[in-house]
């Protein structure tokens, strides 16, 4: 099976300012890669651009074999593509229930002539999204708080509840941006185990993160930023071990 993400020498410059220079990589079928780097490494831009967030200056982005650069964030997440936020986008005057169908919304069949009429397809496709929300909220950790407003929710169950919203939509891909950021221990290690769960599903995961321990946990292949550049690309396991890795982002003993 081709590659879920295919990059080629993908830049970004802002004001002069390569945040991302000549980057290649792949993301192979079911795996996690994971994206780390120092801060201002331009993790956070790749994602963006990913996303269609950002239009790249140069070079070539394919998602699930479908050329991506210029295309709209709503047309790439159709192709079957979801994210969660290194800052939260929750409506905290909306149950946990109803922010995850909001993920829904590409999906729903609420077109305006049958939600006038309030047709007997549209209240069973209704339910039928619901209760798969219900499903997803346990499957994340929160089955007790469906009917709970996002805003009394502790920030390690919001997190989780974001993650639940990106996965409605029952995506191939899932783009998450440092989703263990402000958590304790043993809300880092929920987040882990849900990552690796969503990945035993089949779906290819694209992580941002600074937690090296939840890094090597979860992820089959790494790819290392610094400077807007690819400094390493490969199997976890062997690019952990690569001096100029160790230096520039570990640290130099």
């Amino acid at each position: 099976m081709s590659a879920v993400i295919d990059v080629r020498q993908l830049s970004k410059s802002f004001g002069g300012v390569h945040a991302i220079e000549d980057v290649s990589f792949d993301v192979a079928p079911s795996t996690v890669l994971a994206i780390v780097g120092p801060n201002g490494a331009g993790k956070t831009t790749l994602i963006n651009l990913l996303t269609g967030n950002y239009v790249p200056d140069g070079g070539s982005i394919e998602i699930f074999g479908t050329r991506v650069n210029g295309r709209p964030p709503e047309q790439i997440a159709r192709l079957g593509m979801s994210r969660t936020f290194q800052n939260l986008q929750v409506c905290m005057n909306l149950s946990a229930l109803d922010n995850v169908l909001i993920g829904a919304h590409l999906k729903m069949n609420d077109g305006l002539l049958a939600g006038i009429l309030q047709t007997a397809a549209l209240r069973e496709s209704e339910a039928q999204w619901r209760a798969k929300a219900r499903q997803l909220l346990e499957f994340v950790g929160l089955g007790s708080a469906g009917d709970a407003m996002a805003g009394q929710l502790s920030y390690g169950s919001l997190k989780r509840l974001e993650i639940a919203r990106a996965l409605i939509g029952e995506p191939a891909l899932v783009l998450m941006d440092e989703p263990a950021a402000g958590l304790n221990p043993s809300e880092k290690l929920e987040i882990a185990r849900l990552i690796q769960g969503i990945a035993d599903r089949g779906v290819s995961i694209v992580l941002v993160e600074h937690d090296m321990k939840l890094v090597m946990s979860v992820s089959q292949r790494l790819l290392v930023l610094n400077h807007g550049r690819r400094l390493a690309f490969g199997a976890t396991h062997e690019v952990r071990q690569d001096p100029a890795v160790i230096e520039a982002y570990l640290g130099a003993a």
